[in-house]
């Protein structure tokens, strides 16, 4: 099993690289002429769906219904696992990424996510503040944002979630923009953060929940509303990890 596993992770990583490859120069097309950004992450988007169709990774999504279209969203997701961006790509309408500065550091795909989407470097306060306006830049044009509010893969202990930061709920607030969780159930599986960087072979979810609203709320709300998109998030993890444990469990009896 580990050799088949092996394989199948140097597959979808070969795979990765040529298909970015592929589509880089019309990403750098899109970066390099004015008003082309969103185009650019349209391709990003078209991208992840083909991406996970050729190398076998079906990904369910549910409550796809929840969003509608041109309205701008703060996108809250849980972060177990590198595969966590990628699918995220599956959200539909123009969406920009805050992710962390070291993603810069990475060879093409640096420049390609630094330009089309926001790196902050979470240690410096001038960083966070250019992000946080490049944000609301973002949204006052009619993107929605994505932000992995644990500021990280931080949890040793998947599915359990680490605390969320204040960032993507005062932002929210401020815009009155509407919150909308996200649970990214099986990833943790799939590509586990172990340091082996190794594929499991099984299918993945996520779980786009109803829209939380921010109007007419302050700041003074802001733990309140992460307090709730932390307990949706987690409550979906919880129920559908054990659902798959109970499962797998009794393939196993048979």
């Amino acid at each position: 099993m580990i050799i088949l596993r092996r394989i199948y992770t140097v597959y979808v990583f070969l795979i990765f690289c040529i298909s970015f490859l592929v589509l880089f120069p019309f990403l750098v097309f899109c970066i390099m002429i004015p008003g082309l950004k969103k185009y650019g992450r349209k391709i990003n988007q078209v991208w992840a769906k083909i991406y996970f169709v050729i190398v076998l990774l079906s990904i369910r999504i549910h409550g796809k219904h929840h969003i509608k279209p041109g309205q701008p969203y703060v996108y809250v997701a849980n972060h177990f696992s590198y595969l966590d961006i990628a699918v995220m790509g599956f959200l539909p309408g123009d969406v920009v990424f805050v992710g962390k500065s070291s993603i810069r550091k990475i060879p093409l795909f640096g420049y390609y996510f630094k330009n089309l989407h926001i790196a902050v470097n979470r240690t410096s306060i001038k960083s966070r503040g250019d992000a946080l306006s490049r944000a609301k830049e973002a949204l006052n044009q009619g993107s929605s944002i994505v932000i992995f509010p644990e500021a990280g893969i931080t949890t040793t202990q998947a599915p359990n979630l680490s605390r969320f930061k204040d960032g993507a709920f005062s932002l929210a607030i401020d815009k009155q923009i509407p919150v909308i969780p996200v649970t990214l159930s099986y990833n943790h599986l799939i590509l586990p953060d172990d340091g082996r960087l190794l594929l499991n072979f099984k299918k993945g979810k996520m779980v786009i929940h109803p829209p939380i609203p921010t109007t007419g709320l302050s700041a003074k709300e802001t733990h309140n509303l992460k307090a709730s998109c932390f307990k949706i998030i987690q409550d979906q993890l919880w129920q559908d990890n054990e659902a798959l444990a109970t499962e797998e469990q009794k393939l196993n009896t048979i």
